[in-house]
């Protein structure tokens, strides 16, 4: 038998879901959107420590992350700045960008990432 986990479940989606030592995130964004790529960067990644923390997780467990941005020509280089000081040197994440249209003309990131969880 096997055991899965939801975290912050609503009628439309669980924050997080935790099956066989593994966690996947649904889309983390900033709450604060007037604030520019690196204040938004920085806000998504707080949150995130916080869902880690509350799986008995934390950043050096990431796995993978994809970054979802409004405009990478523009911000791509200040968003790399906040995440590469988040990680400590050698434990970042596989990874991939793009470049998306969000339904709201100020949220300039989304995070999607997969961890694994401390047994």
């Amino acid at each position: 038998m096997y055991t899965i986990t939801r975290i912050e479940s609503n009628p439309k989606l669980s924050r997080a879901v935790v099956h066989n030592g593994v966690a996947w995130f649904s889309g983390i964004v900033a709450t604060d959107w007037s604030e520019d790529i690196a204040g938004q960067t920085r806000q998504v990644l707080a949150r995130l420590d916080e869902l880690l923390e509350g799986i008995g997780s934390n950043r050096s467990r990431i796995l993978s992350a994809q970054i979802w941005m409004k405009d990478m020509v523009a911000d791509f280089d200040r968003m790399n700045e906040v995440w590469s000081q988040w990680f400590t040197p050698g434990e970042t994440p596989a990874r991939a960008t793009s470049q998306v249209t969000f339904d709201e003309a100020d949220i300039r990131l989304e995070l999607i990432v997969v961890a694994a969880v401390k047994a």
